[in-house]
């Protein structure tokens, strides 16, 4: 036995080299013979003059190319893997430099007692096997630059080496790796299993448990090939010493013998101060995201992606190699870091428009400003639990936030700690959100319209520090395992208090607070501008939700940008039906109303409750709280008013006002929301009348807003002007039209874009403020132009570029009209960046230059030669055919206009460049079960469609999204029409 281990684990071998597998090319492998170092050179005794290793190395290949590497990429491989999990990085690394690219050699190690490598017979501690991996690479003479790349327990090894060579090192990438156990934390479930005694020797090298366990948790499910592969240096006992050992060196303790080198390398990896990238698989059940937690804050330099749905065997699970390669390309493009980010776009006369945002003047500065005013603030119009209407002035809800504030603050809340807020818009959330933001807390926002599945993913990914929730949310917090110390907006019976894991409540925040600044203790130093503010999530429309990053001089620019696109300030009234716009009401010093509506299901809000709370918007300007009771009683609303909290810390209400610096009502709404509000105007009183009447302004975004339903809208409030901006979660306000703009826009001159027949975003897009034809009324109808959503917000830029026949987004970006291309914005108010998404980052600003900050949205779109912007799709949903691309939402509008089509989806299928239009369509009636159209209606589709259609297919409902119920998954339906072509079951989509 040896370190607890069965006598096969000191069984030796000779390196060999692999048999002929799957994706290895035979000219990688070569066996090479190193010096016997470290440990078990020093330990006494007899040790042998050298260890050979099996390694994979594409110098060979480079050489016959007659190319000079640019540097060598070092892959340690974990437990209980070999050099063949590398194997596609030596593939893809081999075919750039084929193709003109930078030449990377890749070097491959098996681990000694590991793969093909010798087995040593002799435990190998990690002191050791850094050790080991130091006499390698000298005798390869590896001479720089050198970038490191781990994975598992080999992660620590390449890390360790890169401490000790920091004279060739140019940077470290790492997989799903630890450097360190926090003492607080237990080792996780599966490595306790496999130490036990009684399961260590078994699990590990006796049979293949461990091996086979590994194997198993690949996503999706490894190849059968693949799995033999892996398992081909293994068999038999005394093959997997290796497996056993390493197992047996984690270091559980500080008296493990590892756990010396492991704080060596733990501490020595802070001081890298090389560009550093850390790919992470969040369903590994061993390498916990704490760990990845851990390696951020000792790597703060290091760009960071979480492949959503991913675990533990990453580089199978997801493309590592064309990750590390792009990496490389910017970060390292010729084995040197790079000064800046490669270019495309010339500076032009808008690119200091990003210097206009107003940084200075921070988020909370109304409620600062108004702080002594008893105007209204807010209001709540269903509060919850049967209350009446809540309202709460200026004064109030200033002091308040600066209440829990301290409170926060005295609880333990530090500047940049994140802060996840799993609570419905109303006071509460409006107060303890300026808290956080306040003190420098980053708030985390994800809308319950995700979903359990992807608001755990949004929480669990986004790592919260603190989770500020109702009842509701800390029990599904609980329940789900979301991370994060509890706060409850709610008083909590003891009880449930510990069962939930709450800490504190809101109440009991506010008077800590309270009681700190009448001490005068004061509140912590405001943040700086560029510090980050908040993580707001994408709808998951397109995949899975992003985590979208906002410093707070960009959050200062969403609100500057609001007040000057539609003049709301102070004195202005805003009903809120749509979370983001009710949030930044108090930023912009205007009074918030929540209309009566479960926030979560937009469709439940009516026309009355729209009346009703622009009834109390407009009367709560410049009145005192009292009058806005009278006016909710009259549109059936309630009749009294409450103050902030139930908790509330006391307090005399002065008789301050301020003077409106604004005027009217203003209401935001999404589509469905908005939908419904028309469907249910045949209830609205002669009062609800009035109060729509004195709306002056009404904006819908969020999804495809059709042309009847915004006329029918503008109706009910005939004295508003309609608009539909278009945007997204990386930039709420890019372009915005007006109801006018839109039929002057759909009786415009035709016009043609060069690469596509049609489309918008419209309902397969994540982005907001989309109009659909809609029965053949609406923009662009027949022009074959997508829909038109106006000019560029003050401050945004707008570029194209340009597709080319396989759909892909390859052009030069310019503003030539006519040109169908990707769409990309630049704005003071946009993104700064994606939550520990670089390689999304990286697309997102692929080929542009550095002078703003731009974005590519993966929409597709076109500039016209009035400089109005129109949409015509989005990026993934081109379909590439023989004779040119096809931009889906305009053939889908042409099909709307068939009588008995109710929605439509237009998709690609086969091969990009050679693929086949399909439509896929609602029908009115709607159809029982999918089917092939009958010869009629599909005669009607094609005639209608203007693009060859290879097939039409209808479903009783296409897939849309969650939060909008509007946006069709056309990604799915073209993955179920594929199959359904090719033989499969006619099953729903």
């Amino acid at each position: 036995m040896r370190s607890g281990l069965p006598r096969a684990a000191a069984a030796t071998a000779p390196a060999a080299l692999p048999p002929h597998l799957p994706g290895l090319d035979p000219a990688w492998s070569r066996l090479v013979a190193t010096a016997a170092v470290g440990p078990e050179h020093a330990a006494g005794g007899p040790s042998p003059a050298t260890r050979t290793w099996h390694l994979l190395d594409n110098a060979g290949q480079l050489a016959e190319l007659r190319v000079e590497p640019v540097g060598t990429v070092l892959c340690v491989h974990g437990n209980p893997t070999w050099s063949y999990l590398w194997r596609s990085v030596l593939t893809a690394a081999t075919e750039t430099a084929r193709a003109g690219g930078p030449a990377w050699r890749v070097v491959a190690v098996d681990q000694l007692d590991m793969g093909y490598s010798e087995r040593s017979g002799v435990p190998r501690g990690l002191a050791q096997r850094v050790a080991d991996l130091g006499a390698l690479t000298d005798e390869l003479g590896l001479t720089g630059p050198v970038v490191t790349l781990g994975h598992d327990w080999g992660g620590v090894v390449s890390l360790g080496w890169a401490v000790d060579h920091p004279e060739l090192l140019a940077g470290v990438v790492v997989c799903n790796t630890a450097v360190h156990q926090p003492a607080d934390a237990p080792i996780p479930a599966p490595l306790r299993l496999a130490l036990r005694p009684s399961v260590l020797g078994r699990a590990t090298v006796l049979t293949p448990g461990f091996l086979e366990t590994t194997l198993a948790i690949a996503h999706p499910p490894l190849p059968a090939p693949v799995r033999d592969a892996y398992r081909s240096p293994y068999r038999g006992a005394d093959r997997r010493g290796g497996i056993g050992g390493f197992v047996a060196d984690i270091p559980v303790d500080d008296r493990h013998p590892s756990a010396v080198e492991l704080d060596r390398i733990a501490e020595g990896v802070r001081a890298l101060g090389v560009p550093a990238l850390v790919l992470w698989g969040p369903r590994d059940p061993v390498f916990l995201e704490r760990y990845l937690d851990d390696l951020a804050t000792r790597m703060p330099r290091a760009d960071v992606h979480r492949f959503e749905g991913a675990g533990h065997l990453l580089p199978e699970d997801v493309d590592v190699a064309g990750a590390v390669l792009a990496w490389l390309g910017d970060r390292l493009p010729d084995g040197q870091e790079a000064a800046g980010a490669g270019g495309g776009l010339p500076p032009d006369a808008d690119t200091d428009a990003d210097a206009d945002a107003d940084a200075s003047r921070p988020v909370w500065a109304a409620l600062d400003e108004l702080a002594d005013a008893d105007d209204v603030a807010l209001v709540e119009m269903a509060p919850g639990g049967g209350r009446p209407p809540r309202s709460v002035s200026w004064r109030l809800l200033s002091r308040r936030v600066r209440e829990i504030a301290a409170g926060l603050a005295d609880a333990g809340v530090q500047r940049g700690d994140r802060v996840s807020l799993l609570v419905t818009p109303g006071a509460d959330l409006t107060a303890v959100l300026y808290a956080c933001v306040r003190i420098g807390a980053v708030v985390v926002v994800a809308d319950a319209g995700l979903g359990v599945r992807g608001l755990t993913r949004a929480v669990r990914g986004a790592r919260p520090d603190w989770l500020v929730g109702a009842l509701p949310g800390l029990t599904a917090a609980r329940a789900l395992g979301w991370p994060g110390r509890r706060i409850a907006t709610p008083s909590v019976p003891p009880a449930a208090r510990v069962a939930l894991g709450v800490e504190h409540t809101l109440g009991e925040l506010a008077r800590r607070g309270a009681a700190r600044l009448r001490a005068g203790v004061a509140l912590p130093a405001a943040p700086v501008p560029t510090d980050t503010a908040a993580v707001l999530f994408t709808s998951g429309s397109t995949g899975p939700a992003k985590g979208v990053v906002y410093t707070h001089a960009q959050l200062a620019a969403v609100r500057d940008a609001l007040a000057t696109q539609y003049g709301v300030g102070v004195g202005t009234g805003l009903v809120a039906g749509f979370a983001p716009f009710a949030l930044l009401g108090p930023a912009l010093g205007a009074r918030s109303v929540t209309p009566d509506m479960d926030v979560t299901a937009p469709r439940t809000l009516t026309a009355r409750a729209v009346a009703a709370a622009a009834a109390a918007a407009a009367a709560a300007a410049g009145s005192p709280l009292r009058e806005i009771a009278v006016v909710a009683a009259q549109t059936g609303s309630g009749a009294a008013t409450t103050a902030i909290s139930a908790e509330g810390t006391g307090g005399t209400e002065g008789t301050g006002r301020t003077e409106p610096s604004g005027e009217g009502v203003v209401v935001f709404l999404s589509p469905a929301a908005l939908a419904n509000v028309v469907a249910t105007a045949d209830a609205l009183t002669a009062e609800d009348h009035a109060a729509l009447g004195r709306v002056r302004l009404f904006l819908s975004a969020g999804a495809p807003v059709p042309e009847p339903l915004l006329a029918e809208a503008a109706r009910l409030m005939p004295a508003a002007s309609a608009h539909t901006p278009y945007g997204m979660t990386e930039g709420l306000l890019m372009t915005d039209i007006d109801l006018a703009g839109i039929r002057a826009a759909a009786v415009g001159p035709a016009h043609t874009p060069a690469r596509s027949q049609l489309s918008p975003v419209s309902q397969g897009s994540e982005r907001q403020g989309l109009r659909s034809r809609g029965r053949g009324t609406g923009a662009g109808a027949g022009t074959g132009g997508g829909v038109c959503v106006g000019r560029p917000a003050a401050g945004v830029a707008v570029r194209i570029a340009p597709l080319d026949d396989l759909g892909a987004a390859a052009g030069p970006l310019g503003t030539t009209p006519e040109v169908t291309g990707e769409i990309v914005l630049a704005a003071p108010h946009g993104k700064d960046h994606y939550d520990r998404l670089w390689l999304t980052d990286l697309a997102a600003r692929r080929q542009v230059s550095t002078d703003r900050r731009w974005h590519r949205t993966g929409d597709v779109g076109h500039l016209d030669a009035d400089g109005r912007l129109w949409v015509e799709g989005r990026l993934p949903h081109v379909v590439a055919t023989a004779s040119g691309v096809v931009t889906p939402v305009g053939p889908e509008q042409r099909i709307e206009s068939v009588p008995e089509v109710d929605r439509a989806a237009v998709v690609g299928v086969g091969p990009a460049g050679t693929q086949q239009v399909v439509a896929v369509v609602e029908t009115t009636p709607a159809a029982r079960r999918p089917h092939l159209a009958d010869p009629a209606l599909a005669e009607r589709v094609r005639a209608t469609v203007g693009v060859p259609v290879a097939a039409v297919l209808v479903v009783p409902r296409l897939p849309t999204d969650i939060r909008h119920n509007s946006k069709i998954d056309r990604t799915r339906v073209a993955r179920w029409a594929t199959g359904v072509l090719a033989g499969g079951r006619m099953v729903r989509p």
